[in-house]
């Protein structure tokens, strides 16, 4: 399947260099969202993590390599882009917002005995200009968002579904602030669409490298 056919090709030409499983499933994650949109995301994350058994910390370190994509898009890639008025006073929030996410679960992390994994390689080719920048930034809102709710249902302490609650809240407002300036509906949907599992895994399939 090219490019051209898929719901959301931005996603589709997000690269992210890493051997960790984390980085793994958020390239199927990402790979998902554009066969079939964010609403996608979460029934992959959702069997992805319950295939692997993952455990709390492992949860966490998705997160974690999730945010480290977000924070190194809008810190590094606003800049080369060179964003101006409100687009590059959002980036620039939403950046300090993501390396204190980053910061937050990697804290985490070591307090329950855990390693916070290695930043991934991230590559944005899609991201040429202003425009460009916050169409992306959109998709990637959305798609942190289902991951988030793709994560939820696994996560074992109270404690650390709380936090993650605390996170994906602020995710869903970043989405809504990106859709206001590019002038589109900041909630066109009274709940977030999904498919089912079975569909998701199926078309994603080609998408998947190691």
């Amino acid at each position: 399947m090219s490019n051209q056919n898929l719901a959301v090709p931005e996603l589709g030409a997000v690269e992210i260099t890493g051997i960790n499983r984390q980085a793994f499933i958020l390239k199927g994650a990402l790979a998902a969202g554009a066969v079939y949109g964010a609403g996608a995301v979460s029934p992959f994350v959702r069997q992805a993590l319950g295939q692997e058994a993952m455990g709390d910390v492992d949860i966490l370190n998705f997160a974690l390599t999730l945010e480290l994509l977000e924070a190194d898009f809008y810190t590094r890639v606003g800049k080369e882009v060179k964003l101006s008025g409100d687009a590059k006073s959002l980036a620039t929030e939403f950046g300090k917002a993501e390396e204190e996410h980053v910061d937050a679960l990697s804290a985490t992390i070591e307090q329950l005995g855990g390693k916070p994994v290695a930043e991934p390689e991230f590559t944005f080719p899609d991201a040429k200009d202003q425009e460009s920048f916050l169409m992306l930034a959109q998709v990637l809102e959305d798609t942190g968002v289902s991951a988030y709710n793709g994560a939820a249902p696994a996560i074992e302490s109270k404690e650390v579904l709380a936090a993650a609650g605390s996170i994906v809240q602020i995710e869903a407002r970043h989405a809504a602030a990106i859709r206001l300036l590019i002038k589109e509906n900041p909630a066109p949907d009274a709940f977030d669409k999904t498919l089912s599992e079975e569909k998701v895994l199926e078309a994603i399939k080609p998408f998947i490298k190691a």
